[in-house]
């Protein structure tokens, strides 16, 4: 007779020869969405740094460092 196995919180957990392999294209599309999501919470921080702490990135002052690291 099979043992059944539960996680911490009573769930329980699919035998160990039920669970296929991952396909090439299963791990391409988690790692997209992964990336698509950290590059939106990227996006959001500095979007949130840029429009409500305008004294943090101000733009002349970033001028000013783009300038400097040219010249």
């Amino acid at each position: 007779m099979e043992r059944l196995r539960y996680e911490p919180f009573g769930e329980r957990l699919a035998p160990e020869g039920e669970a296929g392999p991952r396909s090439r294209a299963s791990k391409y599309l988690l790692w997209a969405g992964t990336g698509l999501f950290w590059s939106l919470v990227g996006a959001i921080v500095l979007a949130r740094a840029v429009f409500f702490e305008p004294g943090i990135f101000d733009f002349s002052r970033v001028a000013t460092l783009v300038k400097a690291a040219i010249f």
